[in-house]
């Protein structure tokens, strides 16, 4: 979503035209972001203010990804969370119970209130036992200003302290793409991954064997960053405005 669609509190142009492209040809599409902080409804509004047009069934998000992952491995367990309502509310769906009183998880999304004591909360329950997940491994995120910290900066910090790693739920991880492939009901041989960063988009989706398209209208800037990467995109464009759609 973020540097595909929208930057900061700005459509990207032609945003809307490709996602009118999109109805038009009856395609299956699910807006992919790695932004855990709001619902899917919270984002479809969000985008609506901005003349995008997306229905909440049509995103998908890393706090969605981590419910479902936390679901499958332990069923109505305990967290603490670092983390706002879009990851919170996920959490409640599967049956999750808040806590900060020995917690079976420490669960780290972004958040935009955080501070040293809930930080210093989540590492010493971490350092206690507690297994540690993140809901996306993204340092820094593209605003209207320039970027801003991210929920992988804030996971260094309490990898840091506690010395325990967590597991990333969202994009590059490949579990991320096959949820939201389930979520769609499409097979990856027929999906085309849209996204703006070489390192959690166009891997992630090459991982998960869909195509890669590449827009430069966010986090990637520069032939340069394409040409020296180790994975490349099958195709890369200026934005979603000059992609076509292949009958």
């Amino acid at each position: 979503m973020d540097g595909v669609l929208i930057r900061g509190k700005s459509p990207v142009d032609g945003a809307a035209e490709f996602l009118a492209r999109l109805e038009a040809g009856d395609r299956k599409y699910l807006v992919v972001t790695n932004n855990s902080i709001y619902t899917p409804a919270d984002l479809a509004h969000r985008l609506r203010t901005m003349g995008l047009p997306v229905a909440p069934e049509r995103i998908f998000t890393s706090a969605m990804a981590t419910a479902k992952f936390l679901d499958d491995q332990t069923p109505a367990a305990t967290a603490f969370v670092v983390g706002e309502s879009g990851l919170t509310t996920a959490l409640h769906s599967v049956g999750f119970v808040i806590t900060e009183i020995n917690p079976d998880y420490v669960v780290l999304g972004e958040s935009v209130q955080m501070n040293i004591e809930t930080i210093t909360t989540a590492v010493r329950l971490v350092a206690g036992g507690a297994r540690f997940i993140a809901t996306n491994p993204d340092t820094a995120g593209p605003t209207e200003s320039g970027i801003a910290p991210a929920t992988g900066a804030v996971a260094a910090l309490i990898e840091k302290a506690s010395g325990v790693a967590p597991y990333v739920v969202g994009k590059p991880n490949p579990y991320m793409f096959r949820a939201a492939l389930n979520h769609l009901d499409v097979h990856s041989e027929d999906t085309y991954m849209v996204g703006d960063n070489l390192h959690t988009d166009i891997r992630g989706g090459m991982e998960a064997g869909l195509e890669t398209v590449l827009v430069m209208s966010g986090m990637t800037a520069g032939d340069d960053v394409v040409a020296r990467s180790p994975y490349r995109p099958n195709h890369v464009v200026g934005s979603v405005a000059e992609i076509a759609l292949i009958e």
